[in-house]
């Protein structure tokens, strides 16, 4: 009798370890809670999540998968630091003959180059003082290897293209980016950002893992 309620004991135990961690075999961490006095608007955090979602918080590991991440990556032999570098050095002037240029209109505080360096926050800063100096010009264009295309395009463009390329580079060339992905399993990845209603597709990056996540389970990831 005695061993009886030994083994109904550890079975309760095991019972019990299993309820207490709803989100196995995905670590908890990912869903630590935030306080949300104090977290910066522009924030989702964590807990935000719904069932079967998981957020890609900068605050984790989860962080990695931000376009923010130090992540280097080489494309057409050019290396950039982050994915967030690459984005906003494209609305950077690629030379005096750019008509970005303009320097008796506008001040560029960095150069291209220096841009295609940044990471997180900084790259975002350099990224809006872009932005500002082509409203100013009137712009709504940016380039890559002196090619135009519309910044924030409805349909799916050169932009889109090239982000991509750019997020498969950092994947390729970045084991923890690919291992990171990859333990996230079939969960649904949400951002963690508020994102203004019909942004263009490349700003949606969650979707983008997700299918070269599915391209990565189906062996098909090129």
């Amino acid at each position: 009798m005695r061993r009886s309620w030994v083994i109904l004991g550890g079975m309760m135990t095991v019972l019990i370890g299993c309820s207490a961690s709803p989100n196995a075999p995905y670590p908890d961490r990912w869903w630590t809670p935030v306080p949300a006095a104090g977290a910066p608007a522009w924030e989702i955090l964590p807990q935000e999540a719904r069932s079967g979602e998981v957020i890609l918080s900068k605050r984790n590991d989860l962080g990695i998968l931000s376009n923010f991440a130090p992540t280097p990556f080489v494309y057409h032999g050019v290396r950039y630091a982050s994915v967030e570098g690459f984005w906003q050095m494209m609305k950077y002037p690629e030379g005096p003959a750019d008509p970005r240029w303009a320097p008796s209109l506008v001040h560029w505080e960095y150069t291209r180059q220096q841009v295609a360096q940044l990471t997180a926050f900084q790259a975002k800063h350099a990224g809006d003082l872009g932005e500002e100096n082509m409203a100013l010009l009137g712009i709504d264009y940016v380039t890559f290897e002196g090619m135009r295309m519309t910044y924030r395009s409805a349909a799916r463009g050169e932009h889109y293209r090239l982000i991509v390329a750019a997020m498969r580079e950092k994947l390729r060339q970045n084991p923890q980016v690919r291992q990171t992905l990859l333990a996230t399993g079939s969960l649904i990845l949400k951002p963690d950002h508020h994102q203004s209603p019909g942004e263009p597709d490349e700003w949606r990056y969650f979707d983008i893992w997700m299918q070269f996540r599915s391209d990565l389970q189906a062996g098909s990831f090129q």
